[in-house]
């Protein structure tokens, strides 16, 4: 992993990606990283539907930076689900032009649920829309964190270990 010192300027669009085992909540910004949008969830079933939707993503909004969120443990450590996204970022980095980092996304999906009801939604409205709000949150924290920003280095092409080939 490389630090923001190393890559200053994140540009926008940025699209942001919460990844769930089932669903991929995605959002995006505006080109002056002013404002955030949730976008419709991404089934996913592999790794290669993943890899052609995000493309499909970034294309659509013209995104020059991804961000994707990282589910640490509450006391900041990492668990298995950590390291899995950790691997598919890395698979990401490898497989697109964009920038991709990582955003710490505890308590997202609790913010994203009060952000849900503020809006005046009814609960069974909630669970369509509940991943793409927390990428939007995830997307919003990256925006405006003062943390330092942890961008993900693609393995070296003969690095075979960390490559997602069989499907999630």
């Amino acid at each position: 992993m490389k630090r923001t010192e190393d890559y200053p300027t994140v540009l926008g669009p940025i699209l942001a990606l919460d990844l769930g085992e089932k669903i991929v909540g995605a959002a995006i910004s505006d080109e002056r990283l002013i404002t955030t949008k949730r976008l419709p969830p991404l089934k996913r079933s592999s790794w290669k539907k993943l890899l052609l939707d995000v493309r499909e993503l970034v294309e659509r909004f013209d995104a020059k930076t991804i961000v994707v969120g990282l589910p640490l443990s509450m006391d900041g450590t990492e668990k298995d689900a950590a390291q899995n996204v950790r691997r598919i970022a890395s698979n990401l980095a490898r497989s697109v032009e964009q920038p991709v980092f990582l955003q710490d996304e505890r308590l997202t999906s609790v913010e994203a649920m009060e952000n849900l009801k503020a809006e005046g939604l009814r609960p069974e409205e909630f669970p369509a829309l509940l991943d793409g709000e927390a990428a939007a949150t995830i997307l919003r924290d990256f925006l405006v964190t003062d943390q330092e920003r942890t961008r993900v280095n693609p393995p070296a092409a003969t690095d075979t270990k960390n490559q997602d080939t069989t499907p999630e």
